[in-house]
C-alpha cells in the first residue's frame, strides 16, 4: 500500500485499538524463520555444511521444495517434494527445476569452501517430463581435494536478497556494470540491457503480465494461498510469500488485511496491492535474462547462471528481482510469453528461462527458510 493510504488506515479507530491491544505483535519480527541464515556453515559433516548454505538459494515463490537424502558416506541425492510445486503458474515444473539449479550450484560452491570437489550427475534415473516425479533430480558425490578452487562469489551468499522495493530512478545501472553481471554468470545465454528504449518496453510488458496473473483467479489464488501475513504466520510456515512489518501487523490486527480481502477484486486491499506494484516495475533500471535450449538439463544450467547473476549483483551492490509472469506457460499468459520472446529476439526451440529487473534499491531482509532438518530424508 502507498504511504498515504497506510497512514490514513493507521488513523482509524479500529487500527488505533489494534495497536493498543497488540503493540508486541506489531513490533515483533520473524525470528525462527530467519535462523537458517545465521546457522549456515555450522555442521561439521561436509555434506550438511554444504546443504546448510544450499537452502539459502533463491527459488520460485519460496516454496523450498527440496528433499535431501544422504547416501553412504559421501553422496547426496536431491528430490522434489511434489506437494510443493506450483501447478497453476508453473504447469510443467520448469521454474521449480530452475530453482533446483540454484540449489545445486550453491551446494557445489559450499562444498568447495569446505575443501571438497564434487561430481554432480543430473537426473541419474532419467529426465522426468512433462512434470516432475519421484525420481531424483541430481546426485552429488563429494571428494576431499587439496586442489579444489573456491568461488569468490561465495562471499556474497549470506547477503544475497530478492529486492521487491522500488529502485532509485536517480541511480542508473551503468553498461559496464551490466556487462560485469553477464560475465559472472558464466553462461552463453546470459543477457542484460540498460538501454532506455528496451527497458521501457520490458517495463510495460512485465507490468501487463503481472496484471494478467493477478486477474487470473486460479493463478492468483495460488499466490494468495501461499501468503504468510505477519510474524507469527511466517515463523509457523517459513515459506511462500511473506508479508511483514509494523504496518502489515497493524492492518492484520484491525482486520483490514487478510487472504479473503486480498483475493477479492472488489476490495480495497486488492486495489492497493495492484497499485503498489506499479512503481516497483516502473523503476526497473535494467533487465537480465537467461536463454537456453529446451530440456531439464538446460533448466538446471539456467538456475546455476541465475544464482551467479544474483551473487554478482549482490557483490556489486545491485538489487535484483525475478519477474517471471511473462514466462509462465498457462493459457492466459500465452500472448505475453510470445511477446517477450519476440522482444528479446529468442526463437524456438530456445526459450527464456529467467527474467528479472535490476537497479539500486533500499536494503531488505532475507527471505524466511525452513531449517535444514525439515528437508532431510533417510535413505
Amino acid at each position: 500500500m502507498n504511504r498515504r493510504s497506510v497512514l490514513a488506515l493507521l488513523g482509524t479507530t479500529a487500527v488505533a485499538a489494534a495497536i493498543g491491544a497488540g503493540a508486541y505483535s506489531i513490533s515483533r519480527k520473524p525470528a525462527l524463520a530467519l535462523e537458517p541464515w545465521g546457522t549456515a556453515g555450522a555442521p561439521e559433516d561436509p555434506r550438511l555444511f554444504a546443504l546448510s548454505y544450499a537452502i539459502l538459494a533463491p527459488n520460485p515463490h519460496n516454496r523450498q521444495p527440496w528433499i535431501f537424502e544422504l547416501v553412504g558416506d559421501d553422496t547426496i541425492r536431491l528430490y522434489c517434494d511434489l506437494g510443493r510445486r506450483l501447478p497453476e503458474t508453473d504447469p510443467y515444473d520448469r521454474q521449480i527445476v530452475v530453482g533446483f539449479g540454484c540449489v545445486l550450484h550453491l551446494l557445489e560452491m559450499a562444498a568447495a569452501e569446505a575443501g571438497y570437489a564434487v561430481k554432480t550427475v543430473a537426473f541419474p534415473r532419467g529426465e522426468p517430463a512433462p512434470r516432475l516425479d519421484k525420481r531424483p533430480l541430481a546426485q552429488v558425490t563429494f571428494f576431499k581435494s587439496a586442489a579444489v578452487e573456491r568461488d569468490p562469489l561465495f562471499a556474497a551468499v549470506p547477503h544475497r536478497r530478492t529486492n521487491r522495493e522500488p529502485f532509485d530512478t536517480e541511480h542508473p545501472v551503468a553498461p559496464d556494470a551490466a556487462a560485469g553481471l553477464i560475465a559472472a554468470a558464466s553462461h552463453p545465454g546470459a543477457m542484460a540491457t540498460v538501454d532506455a528504449g528496451q527497458v521501457a518496453a520490458l517495463r510495460d510488458l512485465t507490468w501487463r503480465a503481472f496484471e494478467t496473473e493477478i486477474r487470473t483467479p486460479a493463478a492468483y489464488q495460488e499466490s494468495i494461498d501461499l501468503m504468510r501475513i505477519g510474524a507469527s504466520e511466517i515463523d509457523a510456515d517459513p515459506d511462500g510469500i511473506s508479508l511483514s512489518g509494523p504496518m502489515i501487523e497493524a492492518m492484520r490486527l484491525a482486520g483490514l488485511l487478510n487472504r479473503e480481502s486480498l483475493a477479492d477484486p472488489a476490495s480495497q486491499a486488492f486495489a492497493q496491492g495492484l497499485a503498489m506494484y506499479r512503481p516497483v516495475i516502473d523503476t526497473a533500471q535494467g533487465y537480465v535474462w537467461i536463454v537456453s535450449g529446451p530440456g531439464r538439463a538446460a533448466e538446471l544450467e539456467a538456475g546455476r547462471a541465475w544464482l551467479r547473476l544474483n551473487l554478482a549483483a549482490t557483490a556489486m551492490g545491485i538489487a535484483m528481482q525475478p519477474l517471471s509472469q511473462a514466462l509462465q506457460e498457462y493459457p492466459e499468459q500465452a500472448d505475453h510469453y510470445e511477446e517477450v520472446h519476440e522482444v528479446l529476439g529468442v526463437e524456438s526451440p530456445r526459450k527464456i528461462q529467467m527474467l528479472g529487473r535490476i537497479g539500486y534499491g533500499p536494503q531488505v531482509g532475507p527471505s524466511p527458510r525452513w531449517p535444514l532438518s525439515r528437508h532431510m530424508r533417510e535413505s
